[in-house]
């Protein structure tokens, strides 16, 4: 069962402006990856279950956390349909994101007041999302719709919170588009947690990436 409401995922959404995302099979290269992110100042980590057998690796990954990483949000990308969202909700997912709008997955994660957040790429998309009870809005793939969409969101609906995802990157020009724009937060996955980085293994490199990040999306916002 979630340890965090979905008010309490979205408050801490916004207020660090940062859910960084990866995927690995290895269990323990998983907790090394998560505890980098901790030790930077993340406290959200969206685990993207893409692969075969990925509930394992988030089971042992949020046991991990819970035991060892306190205050870490644990929740759950690349989310299909409401089978899969029950499925990992069972292990603690504290919340869950979607690459589509699916109204079945919005039903199962209301019932739980578990927050979710479904790719969208159309103000009709969102509009149905936020009618559905939906907090956070992930526009993606971001890289298509970039800042000037968000703009453009936000001036007829100032109410709507974004997160775009894809095409995020930690340099400050990207960054500061972004939040220029209006966007409560980013999700980072490959700019931030690379190929590269982990076939190297650098978890201090990674955990002074997330630092200067978490430290550099504050700046943008004073």
């Amino acid at each position: 069962m979630a340890q965090y409401s979905r008010i309490e995922v979205a408050t801490l959404m916004r207020e660090s402006g940062m859910v960084p995302l990866f995927y690995h099979s290895d269990i323990e290269l998983g907790k090394k990856v998560i505890k980098a992110c901790y030790n930077g100042g993340a406290r959200l980590m969206e685990f993207t279950a893409r692969g075969d057998f990925a509930y394992e690796v988030f089971l042992a990954l949020n046991k991990y956390a819970l035991k060892e990483l306190p205050g870490m949000v644990m929740g759950v990308g690349s989310i299909t349909d409401a089978a899969a969202a029950s499925l990992f909700m069972q292990m603690g997912a504290n919340f869950i994101v979607t690459p589509s709008l699916r109204e079945d997955i919005a039903t199962i994660c209301n019932r739980r007041k578990v927050l979710w957040s479904p790719g969208c790429g159309s103000l009709t998309e969102i509009n149905r999302a936020e009618e559905l009870g939906c907090e956070i809005v992930k526009l993606f793939p971001g890289s298509t719709y970039g800042p000037g969409f968000v703009k453009a969101v936000k001036g007829p609906q100032p109410w709507t919170s974004i997160m775009p995802t894809g095409g995020v990157s930690t340099e400050a020009s990207n960054l500061k588009a972004w939040f220029d724009a209006g966007v409560t937060c980013v999700g980072m996955g490959s700019k931030l947690i690379s190929k590269e980085l982990l076939a190297s293994e650098d978890f201090a490199g990674l955990e002074g990436t997330v630092k200067d990040t978490l430290a550099l999306i504050k700046k943008l916002r004073t």
